[in-house]
C-alpha cells in the first residue's frame, strides 16, 4: 500500500465531501480512491468512513485520523515547496472564485500583468456572486467583500470599496432626483441586487454622520449577478445603489449621475480568502501577494 498516497486520498474525501469530487480534484478515477481508503482502512483496522449512495459520513476515528494527518501532510508540502522554491519558478493550477464586477473590472483587466511574471501557473477563474464552499468545491482562494461569516477561513484584506448611488440623466429628469433616501420609498423604481443565497433583495445601507440604516425598497426589476445589476440602472430601469469603482467611468461619462451624495455609508472591505488547512503552495502565495499589491498600487477598489 502506498500509505502517503492513500492519506491524502482519505483527507480530500473529508474536504470534499463525496468520493467523485474527492476524485476529480485529485485526477484519479473514483474506483481508485475507494480502493487507496479500503485498503487504509483494512491496514489501521478501522472504519474512516460510512458509505452510502448519497452522501459520506466520517466516523469518530475517521475524525481523529484525519486531525492528526493533514498536519502532516501539511508539513511534508512545506518542506517539499522549501526545496522546490530555490530551483522552480511558482507554476501550476490555481482555482480562484471572484465576484462577477470585480472580476471584469479589476482582476481580469491586470491578468497580463500576472501571467507575465509567472507564465508557468495556469488560473482557473469561477465568475460568479455566489458565494462557495472552498473545501468542497476545491477551490484554492476566493475575493470576496462584505463580513466575514466564517472565522475559521484565512483571511488578508486588499481594499474596501465606496459606496454611490446614482441613476441615468433621463430617469432623474422623469422621475425628479431623491433628496434623502427615503424618498426612495416612493415615487421611484430601484434595481435591487438580490441576493445568491436566499434571492432576496440585499438591503441598501445609507449613512450620515451618527444616523445609520437600511432600507429594503420594493422593485420591478431584481437581479442577482453584480455586472447584469449595473447594466440595469445604466438602462435606466431604476436607480441603483453600487460601488463606486463599477460606475466611475460611466459618471465622468456623464451616462449616470450620482445622488444622495451626503448618505454614502462606510466601506465595504474585500478579502482573500482560503481555507486553514489547504496548503499555501507557492503559486497561490505569489497570486495573493499580486492581488493586494494591484490594489495598494492602484486604489482600484479604494476609488482612489
Amino acid at each position: 500500500m502506498n500509505q502517503l498516497q492513500a492519506i491524502r486520498a482519505f483527507a480530500r474525501v473529508v474536504e470534499a465531501g463525496t468520493f467523485t469530487k474527492a476524485a476529480d480534484s485529485l485526477q484519479m478515477p473514483h474506483a481508485t480512491v475507494s480502493k487507496l481508503i479500503q485498503t487504509l482502512e483494512a491496514h489501521l483496522g478501522v472504519k474512516l468512513l460510512l458509505r452510502t449512495t448519497r452522501r459520506v459520513t466520517v466516523t469518530a476515528d475517521g475524525a481523529a485520523y484525519y486531525q492528526k494527518t493533514v498536519p502532516l501532510l501539511q508539513e511534508l508540502d512545506d518542506i517539499d515547496t522549501g526545496f522546490r522554491a530555490a530551483q522552480n519558478k511558482p507554476r501550476g493550477h490555481l482555482r480562484v472564485d471572484i465576484g462577477a464586477s470585480l472580476a471584469s473590472l479589476a482582476i481580469i483587466p491586470a491578468l497580463p500583468d500576472f501571467l507575465a511574471r509567472y507564465p508557468d501557473i495556469r488560473i482557473d477563474f469561477g465568475v460568479s456572486d455566489r458565494h462557495v464552499d472552498l473545501i468542497s468545491d476545491n477551490v484554492d482562494c476566493v475575493i470576496r467583500g462584505g463580513v466575514l461569516t466564517d472565522l475559521s477561513l484565512v483571511a488578508r484584506q486588499i481594499g474596501h470599496a465606496q459606496w454611490v448611488t446614482c441613476a441615468t440623466p433621463a430617469y432623474l429628469d422623469k422621475h425628479g432626483v431623491p433628496l434623502h433616501p427615503r424618498d426612495l420609498e416612493s415615487g421611484h423604481s430601484v434595481v435591487n441586487y438580490l441576493s445568491t443565497r436566499t434571492g432576496r433583495p440585499m438591503p441598501m445601507p445609507f449613512a450620515r454622520g451618527e444616523e445609520k440604516f437600511e432600507i429594503v425598497v420594493p422593485h420591478a426589476v431584481g437581479v442577482n449577478e453584480s455586472n447584469a445589476h449595473f447594466a440595469a440602472g445604466l438602462a435606466g430601469l431604476g436607480i441603483i445603489h453600487t460601488f463606486l469603482y463599477t460606475a466611475r467611468a460611466h459618471i465622468a461619462s456623464g451616462d449616470l449621475v450620482p445622488i444622495l451624495q451626503d448618505w454614502r455609508p462606510a466601506p465595504y472591505p474585500f478579502y482573500v480568502v482560503y481555507p486553514p488547512n489547504r496548503h499555501v503552495s507557492n503559486r497561490l502565495r505569489v497570486f495573493i501577494e499580486w492581488v493586494a499589491q494591484r490594489f495598494e498600487l492602484s486604489g482600484t477598489i479604494a476609488g482612489a
